[in-house]
C-alpha cells in the first residue's frame, strides 16, 4: 500500500508525543512492507499575516500534498496535527484521507477541554468563539480567533466531511467527538502502541513520573502531599517545574530532562509510573511504554485513562485531584508482592492490546476500510476551487 502521512510537527521535537507517534507509524508501515512517503513540516517563522492565512487556508501546501500523491502513485492519505503549516485545506483533495485526532482540536482551541485548572465544555458542540474572548490557544486572542475562523470556514464549506475515516484514541473521545456533531460511523477506536520495551525486574526501586511538568497533567496532587518511604522521581521539565519544586515534599527528586534511552532505563527499574492528569487524555504514550516494561500505572479515572489501565489488573485508577486518594494509591503499590501482580498485568495488557503487531493490523484495517469507502480512484488528486 502507497501511504502518505502529512503532519505539522510541534516545535517540541522529539519530546511531544504526536511527533513520536508519527514517527512510529512511519516505521511501523515500512517495516510492514508499505512504502510510505511522509511530509512533516515544522513550525517557522513567518509574519503574523502570512501564518494566520496559512493557518486557515495554505495553498501551497495543498499543491505540495497533490504533488506527492500523484507523483508516488499514493493509496491513501493518512494526515494526523494540520496546523499551522499544513491547514485542513490539504484533506481536500480527492483521495481516500484517513485523520488521526490525537485531542479534542476540532472542537475546542487548547484541545484538552480545560480551562483555568478545571474541565470546560462551554465549546463543545458550537463554533469555538467563546475560546477566543479567553484566549484559550496559547493564551493568545489572536492565535485563538485565527483557530476558530479556520474551523469554522472548514466546518462551513464540510472539509472535514470529506476524511473517509477519523482514528480516535479512546471510546471516550469518539463520544465526546459525537456530541460535537462528528460522524460516529467514520471514527474508529484504535489508541496508540508501544515497542517492546526492558522488561522491569522486582517490584522496581522507586516511583515515577515521566514527561511534560505543565498544570493539566495534576502533578501537584501527588507532588505536593508526597509521604511515601519510597523515593518519587520525576522526570521533565515545563512550565510547571519551578512551581512544583517548591511544593515538593521531602523524598521527591526532580531530575529534569533525559534523553529517551534514560527515560527507558528508568522506566524499568520504576515500581509504578503515576499520571494524575486531570484533564481529558487521549491516549498517552508514557502510560503505554509503562505497560510494555511491565510496569504497573496509578492514573487518574478520567477521559481515555479507564480505557488504558484496568483497575487492580494493570493498575491502579484514582479520583482526580484527590490528594489522599492518591497518597492511598501509592502506599498499595508500595507492597511489594501487589506491584509484581499488577507489573505482570501490565505487560499482558500491552501485549493484548498495545503491541505493534496489534497496531499495524488495525492500521492496515483502517486503511483498507477508507479505501472502500471513498469515492476516488488511487491517483485522483484534483483540487477543487
Amino acid at each position: 500500500m502507497n501511504v502518505l502521512i502529512l503532519h505539522s510537527r510541534y516545535a517540541s521535537g522529539s519530546n511531544s508525543g504526536e511527533n513520536r507517534v508519527v514517527e512510529d507509524e512511519f516505521r511501523l508501515l515500512s517495516e510492514g512492507g508499505n512504502h510510505v512517503d511522509a511530509w512533516t513540516p515544522r513550525y517557522e517563522q513567518m509574519g503574523a499575516i502570512r501564518a494566520g492565512i496559512d493557518a486557515v487556508w495554505s495553498r501551497r501546501a495543498r499543491t505540495e500534498t497533490a504533488r506527492r500523491v500523484s507523483e508516488q502513485q499514493i493509496d491513501v492519505i493518512h494526515a494526523h496535527n494540520v496546523f499551522p503549516m499544513l491547514s485542513p485545506a490539504v484533506l481536500r483533495i480527492d483521495l481516500p484521507t484517513v485523520m488521526t485526532l490525537h485531542n479534542f482540536r476540532l472542537s475546542c482551541l487548547p484541545a484538552t477541554f480545560l480551562r483555568d485548572g478545571r474541565i470546560c465544555e462551554d465549546c463543545l458542540g458550537h463554533v469555538p468563539w467563546r475560546g477566543i474572548a479567553h484566549g484559550c490557544y496559547r493564551d493568545s486572542r489572536s492565535a485563538s480567533s485565527v483557530l476558530a475562523t479556520s474551523l469554522a470556514l472548514h466546518r462551513a464549506i464540510r472539509t472535514f466531511d470529506r476524511v473517509d475515516r477519523f482514528i480516535v484514541l479512546s471510546e471516550f473521545q469518539r463520544q465526546k467527538l459525537g456530541f460535537a456533531g462528528l460522524d460516529p460511523e467514520r471514527m474508529v477506536v484504535r489508541r496508540n502502541f508501544a515497542w517492546p520495551a526492558e522488561r522491569r525486574r522486582g517490584p522496581g526501586e522507586y516511583f515515577l513520573i515521566l514527561g511534560r511538568l505543565s498544570a493539566e497533567k495534576g502533578l501537584d496532587t501527588v507532588i505536593g502531599s508526597w509521604r511515601s518511604p519510597l523515593p518519587l522521581l520525576v522526570v521533565g521539565d515545563g512550565p510547571e517545574r519551578e512551581r512544583l519544586e517548591a511544593l515538593a515534599r521531602p523524598g521527591v527528586e526532580f531530575r529534569g530532562r533525559v534523553e529517551s534511552d534514560e527515560a527507558a532505563g528508568l522506566l524499568s527499574r520504576a515500581r509504578t509510573l503515576l499520571y494524575p492528569s486531570r484533564c481529558y487524555e487521549g491516549s498517552p504514550r508514557a502510560v503505554i511504554e509503562a505497560l510494555a516494561a511491565g510496569v504497573p500505572v496509578i492514573a487518574s479515572d478520567i477521559g481515555g485513562l479507564p480505557e488504558h489501565v484496568s483497575h487492580d489488573i494493570s493498575g491502579l485508577l484514582v479520583r482526580v485531584d484527590d490528594a489522599d486518594a492518591w497518597a492511598e494509591a501509592v502506599e498499595v503499590l508500595a507492597d511489594d508482592a501487589t506491584s509484581e501482580r499488577l507489573g505482570q498485568g501490565a505487560n499482558e495488557s500491552w501485549r493484548k492490546n498495545f503491541s505493534p503487531e496489534v497496531a499495524l493490523t488495525s492500521l492496515e484495517q483502517i486503511y483498507r476500510e477508507a479505501i472502500e469507502h471513498a469515492p476516488f480512484e488511487r491517483g485522483e488528486c484534483n483540487e477543487d476551487t
